[in-house]
């Protein structure tokens, strides 16, 4: 079992910055992929981006050039430093991390921390 705790979210002004970090512990096998998922109000929760062990990443395009993500394998963290925040990045962010072994991969969730940008 992974369990994952997110902090760093809070209130911040348009134009501002704000970062998240997600640290994974518990028992498992190899977390590969560790990212980072969002739902506002009303909406269904979307990807936001994520990274492999590697360092390759992805992102929404809602986020592009804006967002960052990054991680410290030995410590099991991802970091997510999120820059010229708009009203519309209002949510509550979710960490995910995959742990794989030779059979498959399971993906476990935080409980999330809410990001709330003001106009």
């Amino acid at each position: 079992q992974v369990q994952l705790v997110e902090s760093g979210g809070g209130l911040v002004q348009a134009g501002g910055s704000l970062r998240l970090s997600c640290v994974a512990s518990g028992s498992f096998f190899s977390i590969t992929t560790m990212g980072w998922y969002r739902q506002a109000p009303g909406k269904q929760r979307e990807l936001v981006t994520t990274i492999r062990s590697g360092g390759r990443t992805n992102y929404a395009d809602s986020v592009q050039g804006r967002f960052t993500i990054s991680r410290d394998n030995a410590k099991n963290t991802v970091y997510l430093r999120m820059n010229s925040l708009k009203p519309e990045d209002t949510a509550v962010y979710y960490c995910v991390a995959d742990d794989c072994s030779g059979v498959g991969c399971s993906r476990y969730w935080g409980q999330g921390t809410q990001v709330t940008v003001s106009s």
